[in-house]
């Protein structure tokens, strides 16, 4: 199966938001954790008091603890405890509590859970349920409740173990999950607490990529990995309170998107339109959110591909400092003579401007651990930071021959260790720490729990960085360099990693160079850009004559006025991430089965809409057009097409090209059935013989899109 190619940047910003809507960062502004509560209805649930620093995250701070009362109510109707169900309900969401139908269905299952414990008391308590919450319930809850109250006295005298009972449903632990479901899908839609959008996306294209191989007869290669992580059952659907045989006051559009888009019935659809008052956006966030996701897989992919792209630390390292290139380089015991000694301290210190603090543990600086010059005796340097607390300890010289300082090669590696040490540090300590998903899994049948406060710091196993961890911090910050726009240095960088490397991947270096001569040319030296394009563009576009035209394009930025600038009109971030993943790849540093997910169901669904004739009505509220939105690869496109407005001097320009995104109408069977099919016809076929709607456009294309015709044949 063909995979697509992905805007990384656009799945960046997607990860990061689910991870601080879930409260899965340590970071000062990030939602505190839920003290444990001290009764069944505490009120832990509640947000902390308001507070200037974390009002910008009041909203979803509001809506992470609506998710958390959401998954708490369902792990306590899955043990049986209704009576503390409805104790936070009437806290946290009274009004749930005035639909008489919900209020009659929790009823019934307190007065099972009371007999299923067996002992006198309970039963004398069962009773008194029925009397006073249950029997007068049933009067108006609506018209089948009496009939069902009357049915439910037979669990009375049937055993709870008999499967042959009339009340054996409800005797069944199984209602206990479907009443748990139904209520988790109403406080939802109530509550306005919907998944975070991350989330709805991978249910969304993985539901879409199940049905496609199932219907074409292909085998997922991530069939593994889907299946544990998009669960069979869903939650009950909520239904509206009104009459479910009233005409639908709905657009015929929306019924048939809503049902195709989530696997419903078109009653289903209306029924769930109508709940969500005619939003069709709402209904679709209601439907996808009824899908249950596997969350601890989930947290599992999110964190491996958070590591993958620098956006959290996988860990505190504990020996040495790791630099740009993915060596780590010591300062504890470097011995030399006292010029290179000195030379080395200036470069460290220079490098390591941004660093909050350079003491060592005992107090002293690292300055005044030098006293004649000549040895640094520094035990410890501590990099602290509000987010990440580094140390490294010191090794011997000899353990990093790249860093010794012996001899002018030696130094000459040195300074290429530390030439980017600055901001590697500086970069590792921005990224966030990752905390265990750990609310919902505290809550015991009982209620009673454990405090399920975190600690502030967290806690990582000392070890050595190994060479996969080395690795992969040298390939980060050769993606942090591009993003810069530094393409001279990361040459430099790839080099001294893999010499080989742009050998076999030339189109990356043309566009780096492409780079360096665009900076140049920026700054007005001419000169410097010419040699650039006769040592290197002009070589590689001889070696590959598709390189040709991009190269004469690139040529043309020397047309520009001075004052025009372009730099920022570079797509850097898509270069970045193909190197990125172009040098992990010769690095052998294994890609994250998250990006595996999203290239195989993005492939899926532009096969699947291929199909369908249409375009998604979702794509755009679900993010998955700016996934598809991959910045053009050719540097010399963003030049071109800048130069087309020389007169507007320089108006910032963002070439993006979909690749393998097909626009709606491009398909030329799409073009050809369009042009006899109109969308009244389409809907009213797939309506009246239940066909989905390639079947329905292929049909009609065949009487020329006369519906009547097409139905008359089917029934003839």
């Amino acid at each position: 199966m063909d995979s697509t190619p992905v805007n990384w940047e656009a799945l960046d910003s997607l990860v990061i938001e689910f991870a601080k809507s879930e409260n899965l960062f340590h970071e000062n502004d990030a939602i505190s954790s839920l003290s444990p509560p001290s009764s069944p209805a505490s009120s832990s649930l509640s947000p902390p008091p308001a507070s200037p620093s974390s009002y910008s995250s009041s909203s979803a701070s509001s809506s992470y603890q609506s998710r958390l009362l959401i998954r708490r109510i369902r792990l306590l109707l899955e043990s049986g405890d209704v009576d503390s169900v409805l104790d936070l309900l009437r806290l946290h969401a009274p009004s749930i509590l005035l639909d008489r139908r919900l209020l009659f269905c929790l009823q019934k299952q307190k007065f099972i859970e009371l007999l299923r414990r067996g002992t006198p008391e309970d039963r004398e308590s069962a009773i008194e349920c029925l009397r006073n919450s249950l029997a007068p319930c049933a009067l108006d809850a609506y018209p089948e409740a009496y009939e069902e109250f009357k049915h439910l006295l037979l669990a009375l005298i049937y055993d709870k173990d008999d499967s042959n009972s009339p009340v054996a449903r409800e005797w069944s632990e199984k209602r206990r999950c479907e009443i748990a479901g139904l209520m988790c899908s109403i406080l939802r839609a109530h509550l306005q607490a919907h998944d975070p959008l991350f989330s709805m996306t991978l249910r969304y294209l993985i539901s879409i990529h199940k049905d496609f191989c199932l219907r074409q007869g292909i085998s997922s290669p991530i069939s593994d990995l889907t299946e544990r992580l998009l669960l069979e059952e869903k939650d009950a659907p909520a239904t509206p309170q009104e009459s479910l045989y009233e005409v639908p006051p709905f657009d015929e559009v929306d019924i048939q998107a809503l049902a195709h888009a989530v696997q419903l019935t078109r009653q289903g659809a209306v029924d769930s339109l109508r709940f969500a008052k005619g939003n069709l956006i709402q209904a679709f966030q209601n439907e996808i959110c009824r899908m249950r996701l596997n969350v601890t897989i989930l947290d599992e992919l999110v964190h491996e591909y958070c590591v993958y792209r620098g956006i959290v630390d996988p860990a505190v390292p504990s020996a040495g400092v790791s630099t740009g290139c993915g060596l780590r380089v010591d300062f504890g015991h470097l011995k030399a003579d006292k010029n290179n000694a000195t030379e080395c301290l200036s470069m460290a210190g220079n490098d390591m401007d941004c660093v909050n603090s350079k003491n060592s543990d005992d107090g002293s600086s690292v300055t005044n651990a030098v006293a004649d010059g000549t040895e640094i005796s520094t035990d410890m340097i501590r990099v602290q930071d509000t987010d990440v607390e580094m140390r490294y300890p010191s090794e011997n010289a000899s353990d990093h021959d790249y860093c010794s300082t012996s001899g002018t090669h030696q130094i000459k590696n040195l300074k290429v260790c530390l030439r980017n040490q600055s901001y590697a540090v500086c970069e590792r300590r921005r990224r966030k720490r990752w905390r265990e998903r750990n609310d919902e899994l505290q809550f015991s049948a009982g209620i009673s729990r454990e405090s399920s406060k975190r600690e502030s710091g967290e806690k990582h196993t000392p070890s050595d960085l190994t060479s996969k961890e080395d690795r992969r911090e040298a390939v980060l910050c050769i993606k942090d360099l591009a993003d810069r726009g530094m393409a001279a240095e990361v040459v430099e960088e790839v080099n001294t990693l893999d010499p080989d490397f742009f050998e076999q991947n030339s189109a990356l270096l043309f566009q780096l160079k492409q780079v360096e001569f665009l900076k140049l040319v920026d700054s007005g030296d001419h000169s410097g850009a010419l040699k650039v394009a006769c040592s290197h563009l002009g070589r590689l576009a001889a070696n590959d004559p598709g390189l040709l035209k991009p190269l004469k394009e690139t040529l043309l930025a020397l047309l520009r006025p001075n004052d025009v600038g372009f730099k920022r009109d570079l797509p850097l971030q898509a270069l970045a991430s193909s190197l990125q993943v172009a040098i992990g790849r010769k690095l052998d540093i294994e890609e994250p089965k998250l990006m595996k997910v999203m290239q195989a169901t993005l492939h899926t669904h532009n096969e699947w809409f291929k199909l369908q004739m249409c375009k998604d009505r979702f794509e755009s509220f679900l993010k998955i057009d700016a996934l598809k939105e991959v910045n053009s690869l050719l540097i010399a496109d963003t030049v071109s097409k800048s130069n087309i407005d020389l007169q507007s001097y320089g108006s910032s320009q963002v070439i993006s090209s979909s690749i393998g995104v097909p626009e709606e109408g491009d398909s030329p069977t799409q073009v050809s059935s369009l042009e006899v099919c109109d969308e009244g016809a389409i809907l009213k076929v797939m309506e009246f013989l239940a066909l989905p709607r390639a079947d329905a456009i292929h049909l009609l294309a065949q009487y020329n899109g006369n519906a009547e015709t097409v139905i008359q044949q089917i029934f003839a």
